[in-house]
Formats: C-alpha cells, sequence, structure tokens
C-alpha cells in the first residue's frame, strides 16, 4: 500500500484493478474493491485502522472492480451502467471461475451476493463527505460506462481502467474515439496524480503516452480492415499488432483478450 497524498492510500498490489481508499473527517470514501476474499479481508482490515466506510464507489462495469463489495460496509456509488453489469452477475460462476484461478485461494463465502449501487448518475454526480469532495464524470473510453473520479483537495483523480500503466489496455468493450477524447479531458483536471486502473501511479503527463497506446489499437484495426483480416486471423497472427508497437503476451489468456478486442474494434469501426 502507498500513501500518495496526506489521506489518500492506493494498493497496487492485489490481483485485479488498483484499490483507492480516501479519509474524510467524517469516514472513508473506498473506490473500487478487490476481487478475491483474501484480498479483499486483507484490505478491510487495513482501512479499518482510518475509520469506518461510508460510500463505496465502483469506477467501472467489471468485476475485478466490484466483486469485493460483499465484504465492506458503506453505500454503493456507481454509473448506472455499472449497477446492471452488477445485477446482471452470476455469484456461482464466479465461484467456478475462482476455484480454477486459484485453487488454494479462500473460497467465495456462503450467502456472497454482488452488491450494488443504490446510489447512481448517468453524467455527473458530486459527493461530499466531510472535508473531501467527489467529482464523479462519466468518461466513456474503456466501456462506454466508465468514471472519472477526482478529488480536488487532494489533486488525485481515479481513471479507472481508462488509464493502465505498463500494461496493454484492453478494448473488447471498449469505444475508441471516445476513449481519446476522454484522455484529453482527464488533462484538464487540476491534479498531481493519477490512479490507473492497473499498473503503477503516475502523473498527467503520461497521458499523451496512454493515448498513443489506444491509437495504435485503431490503426492496427484500420490496417487489418485494409487487409480484410479477420479478429481470430489477428490473434494467431501478431505480427500487425507488433508493427504497430502492441506486445502481446505468447500465454493463451492474452491472446484470446487480443482476439475479443480486435473483433470489438472491427466491428466499431466498419
Amino acid at each position: 500500500m502507498e500513501k500518495i497524498t496526506d489521506n489518500v492510500y492506493v494498493e497496487t498490489g492485489f490481483g485485479g484493478s488498483n484499490n483507492t481508499f480516501v479519509v474524510t473527517s467524517e469516514g472513508i470514501v473506498l473506490i473500487d474493491t478487490p476481487q478475491s476474499p483474501d484480498d479483499a479481508i486483507q484490505w478491510r482490515d487495513e482501512i479499518a485502522k482510518h475509520g469506518e466506510v461510508k460510500y463505496i464507489i465502483n469506477s467501472e462495469p467489471h468485476g475485478d472492480h466490484f466483486t469485493g463489495n460483499y465484504f465492506f460496509d458503506g453505500k454503493v456509488v456507481a454509473h448506472e451502467g455499472v449497477r446492471e453489469a452488477i445485477l446482471a452477475s452470476d455469484a456461482d460462476q464466479l465461484r467456478q471461475q475462482m476455484k480454477q484461478m486459484t485453487p488454494d485461494a479462500t473460497p467465495i463465502p456462503d450467502g456472497f451476493y454482488y452488491k450494488p449501487p443504490v446510489i447512481t448518475f448517468s453524467q455527473k454526480l458530486t459527493l461530499h463527505l466531510g472535508n473531501h469532495t467527489f467529482e464523479l464524470t462519466n468518461l466513456p473510453g474503456h466501456t462506454p460506462y466508465q468514471t472519472a473520479i477526482y478529488i480536488p483537495e487532494e489533486k488525485v483523480v481515479c481513471t479507472s481502467d481508462n488509464v493502465v500503466y505498463g500494461v496493454q489496455p484492453f478494448l473488447h468493450q471498449a469505444v475508441p474515439y471516445e476513449w481519446l477524447e476522454s484522455l484529453k479531458r482527464y488533462q484538464e483536471y487540476d491534479a498531481d496524480y493519477l490512479v490507473p486502473g492497473h499498473g503503477e501511479i503516475c502523473k498527467p503527463d503520461y497521458l499523451p503516452e496512454m493515448s498513443k497506446m489506444v491509437q495504435a489499437w485503431i490503426d492496427a484495426a484500420e490496417e487489418a480492415i485494409e487487409k480484410g483480416m479477420t479478429a481470430e486471423q489477428m490473434q494467431e497472427d501478431t505480427s500487425l499488432l507488433e508493427k504497430h508497437n502492441i506486445k502481446v503476451g505468447t500465454e493463451p489468456f492474452a491472446k484470446r483478450v487480443v482476439g475479443m478486442s480486435m473483433a470489438n474494434l472491427l466491428e466499431k469501426l466498419k
């Protein structure tokens, strides 16, 4: 865990997304929750040293950002599209996935359910707690439902997976051109730190690099369309991606992500 300002703490070492909590004069605001029970319990115990969780903000509609909601008190706040994703999630399917992925880890407990938001918004929402302000804005990109959380008193923006540092972005549900526009809007915040969805904490001067990463995928997809290539072909032969400086791992999961991401982009760009 890293303390990046007087009141903002970030964990980048859990499996899944980064997790953040902010200590206010009236309690804790938690931004995204760990995916595994072990990490969630560890994070809950750490947060308890600083106060009571009043609100949980989920920044996007993927399980590595909201599965751990169950383990925390506090009202959940998120984009209305995130609520729909959480309500559609299947706890039994999660149990099977966790058994396969981490068979030695603490199992999903009996009675587990996906804890959904009770407060939602479509474009913007401002949350006030104690001496802190949380400005939530829908900035589409990685999905249409991404939320930027700006804490002006700390000059920190939690970016969701619209920004990732040192890892490849997933584009399987991306809206690519909106993503580029959203990255420009992050530059408008008076921020000293960005907390990305994955990877190490960074600063706003990283945003042009993130834009280049997204643009590279767009360029690769446009060339694939010109050549008449399918997503399946690009999954098996990654040379076109490598031409655009997109690094792809060799493991089966990485190739599957390539296929899903490219299938989405080809559909969107066509």
